[in-house]
């Protein structure tokens, strides 16, 4: 499992904590409070967890081969990060790569204009299943958050 744009790794422990060998990725800047984080979870572990740097758009290899899960909160913010979110998603999956991406609806300023781009964009090589609300864990389901499982487009070879 990867964890992108982990921020503080609550997604990626958790997901280390039911099992899953984890790497919650994410900026430089971020590294040691999630190395903090990962130590003072440690103990609920039972996967397995580590931290590692990813900026969007950059060198990827070292995340190879694709992982079979992707974990995504959050990560639809600014204008400027979506070409290389895309392109890091891109380079990242595999064809039997799930994506799982969570995000709130925001309403203010640009957020609605940003959120469509970027899921149109994102339309151009995957496939999103969005997640009914009634799906949702009953005790934190929420209008304004949506889960989306995404998987790449599979190419039609030539016949």
């Amino acid at each position: 499992v990867l964890g992108r744009g982990a921020g503080t790794g609550p997604v990626g422990i958790m997901a280390a904590t039911l099992g899953a060998n984890v790497t919650v990725t994410d900026l430089e800047e971020l590294q040691e409070l999630l190395m903090v984080n990962i130590e003072n979870n440690k103990h609920l572990v039972t996967g397995s967890v580590r931290a590692k740097v990813l900026k969007w758009g950059e060198d990827e290899t070292e995340f190879q081969p694709p992982p079979d899960y992707i974990l995504m909160a959050d990560c639809i913010y600014y204008e400027e990060s979506l070409e290389p979110l895309l392109k890091t998603l891109k380079d990242l999956t595999g064809p039997d790569t799930c994506v799982l991406c969570c995000y709130e609806q925001r309403t203010m300023g640009k957020n609605p204009e940003i959120e469509r781009k970027y899921f149109e964009l994102l339309q151009m090589d995957f496939e999103l299943e969005k997640i009914p609300l009634d799906k949702h864990d009953e005790e934190y389901r929420s209008e304004d958050i949506h889960i989306m499982n995404i998987h790449r487009r599979q190419t039609v070879g030539p016949e």
